[in-house]
């Protein structure tokens, strides 16, 4: 097949490929960006007993009730508790425990005053003050109740939900399988960064683009580096990943040169899904499956490679792992700039969106890198569109940002 719209490019893939069911337990320290497999459930309140919020004496508050500056209220300090500690015994009426941040409050008081706000001579606590029963009181399941649902399935678990599990006492989570991702660049052209530049070649940046976006969408790719301009030489390394990877992710050699070599690995390796996707930039890409791995070639230019990446790969990646949150999002804004270019064909362009507001750079070429910083959106360019002007309503792709 070749020459299919986007949508039903991305169709066919995500019917070629089969959302993770594998579970496993981790350590909670190092489940930063998994996928919770099942629901997790308070099975007690957090906090988990009555406690002070400060550094102070605890007692009945109604014992104060009538006393003031002139007629202050007395208590007798009958003990000490610091936090972590446990006064396992009910304090009786006239005496009060010093307490501290932290502290369990004990049976028979229901108040905490601050230690600057009180005297003490000996075991002797001066109050000149009434206060309010469950004055700096903090109660028990305060923060979290028993029952409460923590994060429910399917959850990928930012510091703040490893956070108030570990506040309930889990140590371990049951996660989604990570999925296996694997990443190359194809180029007899390409040098890797801190090697020198030598006349006719350029530096590899799609792989480090690609890799380091996977990255951020919570992925852990293996990086496979650059292969040969070589049908066989480039086979005989993807196909060393089939069936030990969900995607092999592939940029350049899908055109119509000389050294478009992914046309003959893929008939050496698998079987072609498609060819071609009727959008610019980044048409030529190619898909194919190779067992139960599903391989994606795109562009080498490295804007066309990366829109291709966002509008192609992510869909499959967000329905592998069971994370819709890093789907592009569908909205419209309006233009600040002109846009005067005629597409006869469907077109994405690169933008800044802001506030139901999209701004265009200078330079839109799909070989152009700089212009692609801070861009966060795609206009949707329809086919047959002629020159846009700036103040007009178009269709706009939202990029999935770490927050």
């Amino acid at each position: 097949m070749q020459d299919l719209s986007l949508e039903k490019a991305v169709d066919l893939l995500l019917a070629h490929c089969q959302r993770v069911t594998a579970v496993e337990e981790v350590p909670l320290i190092s489940a930063l960006g998994r996928i919770l497999a099942e629901d997790y459930i308070a099975a007690f309140d957090n906090p988990p007993f009555d406690r002070s919020p400060l550094d102070g004496y605890t007692f009945a508050a109604e014992e104060t009730a009538g006393h003031g500056a002139d007629k202050p209220a007395q208590f007798k300090i009958i003990g000490e508790e610091c936090a972590g500690d446990f006064f396992d015994q009910p304090v009786p009426a006239g005496c009060a425990l010093r307490i501290m941040t932290g502290g369990a409050i004990p049976k028979g008081c229901n108040c905490v005053v601050r230690q600057e706000d009180v005297t003490v001579d000996g075991d002797t606590l001066t109050v000149p003050f009434s206060l309010e029963p469950y004055t700096n009181f903090c109660y028990a399941g305060e923060d979290i109740k028993q029952g409460t649902k923590l994060a429910k399935k399917g959850t990928k678990l930012t510091a703040a939900h490893i956070g108030v599990l570990a506040s309930m006492g889990f140590a371990t989570v049951r996660v989604l399988g990570n999925v296996r991702i694997a990443i190359a660049s194809t180029g007899d052209e390409l040098l890797q960064p801190g090697q020198p530049l030598a006349p006719g070649k350029i530096y590899n940046s799609n792989l480090y683009l690609l890799a380091s976006r996977l990255q951020e969408l919570g992925f852990a790719p293996e990086v496979v580096g650059i292969l040969p301009d070589d049908v066989e030489a480039a086979a005989k390394v993807i196909q060393g990943y089939r069936d030990r990877v969900d995607v092999f992710l592939t940029t350049g050699g899908v055109s119509v040169g000389k050294k478009d070599i992914m046309h003959g690995v893929v008939e050496n390796v698998g079987k072609r899904l498609f060819w071609r996707v009727s959008m610019k930039p980044g048409g030529p890409a190619l898909a194919y499956t190779m067992g139960e791995t599903l391989g994606i070639a795109l562009s080498g230019n490295p804007f066309a490679a990366y829109a291709t990446f966002e509008l192609l790969a992510v869909p499959v990646l967000s329905h592998i792992s069971g994370n819709d949150k890093i789907l592009p999002q569908r909205t419209q804004a309006v233009l600040t700039d002109d846009f005067p270019k005629e597409s006869k064909g469907r077109r994405f362009i690169r933008g800044y969106y802001e506030n139901g507001k999209v701004r265009l750079p200078e330079q839109h070429a799909s070989g152009s890198l700089f212009s692609m910083v801070g861009c966060n959106a795609f206009v949707d360019i329809p086919a047959g569109t002629g020159k846009l002007a700036k103040e007009t309503e178009v269709d706009i792709v939202r990029l999935y940002r770490v927050k």
